[in-house]
């Protein structure tokens, strides 16, 4: 389906971003799957999709740096001379109460779950406007629609995702890019895994399903 496709995945390694990597790399795209620090489950990773005669190569950054963000891409550019898909998936949190968040908490996760997609933008659209072509799927959350106790920064950094979207996808229709975000419930990976169990249970009770959603379901949209 995707022969000869490039894709961008930030966090592209764990969770959610794993499942999109595995997802996209079946459907016959070479995937370059962005992590910040653990080397060993991305090369991991990487060897698995390998074995099944799949492409992929890992690429260490941070999206919270916009000179990270310029270098990677320029890697994945230097080796695979193309970035048709870019999905902004790398997200963060640190939750506390509006009262007890410092400063540095604030800006800590807008820095990874809205600025880093915006500085991931900037490094890959010129490339994607000269080409006329080009997909940038931004991976938000429910919460930055409902919001949520202790997750102020969380919730204003997913949101934000909405507003980005929504202009930039106005900015480049026109030059052959299309913009579009997701934005997952809860879903069975790490980070929720951390919430306790009891909150964990009232979270699933008000879900239709009575489930957590599936990384694999995420990824398959």
């Amino acid at each position: 389906m995707f022969e000869g496709k490039v894709a961008l995945v930030t966090g592209g390694c764990r969770g959610i971003g794993a499942a999109i990597t595995e997802c996209l790399a079946e459907a016959g795209a070479h995937v370059a799957a962005g992590y910040s620090r653990d080397k060993e489950t991305a090369n991991g990773l990487a060897a698995a999709q390998r074995s099944l005669g799949r492409s992929m190569s890992v690429h260490q950054g941070n999206v919270a740096e916009p000179e990270s963000c310029i270098r990677v891409v320029q890697e994945v550019l230097d080796q695979h001379g193309r970035i048709d898909f870019l999905i902004n998936n790398a997200g963060v949190n640190l939750d506390k109460t509006v009262r007890k968040m410092s400063v540095e908490d604030w800006h800590a996760v807008l820095r990874v779950n809205l600025s880093g997609g915006f500085y991931m933008v900037k490094a890959v659209l010129d490339h994607m406007t000269a080409r006329g072509s080009g997909r940038i799927v931004n991976i938000s959350s429910v919460i930055g629609s409902t919001g949520n106790i202790g997750q102020a920064n969380y919730a204003a950094s997913k949101s934000g995702l909405f507003g980005f979207t929504k202009s930039l996808a106005l900015e480049v229709a026109r030059k052959g890019v299309t913009v579009n975000c997701i934005a997952p419930g809860f879903i069975e990976t790490e980070m929720v895994a951390s919430i306790p169990e009891k909150v964990l249970e009232t979270i699933v009770a008000r879900i239709p399903l009575g489930r957590l959603g599936k990384a694999s379901e995420v990824a398959r949209v």
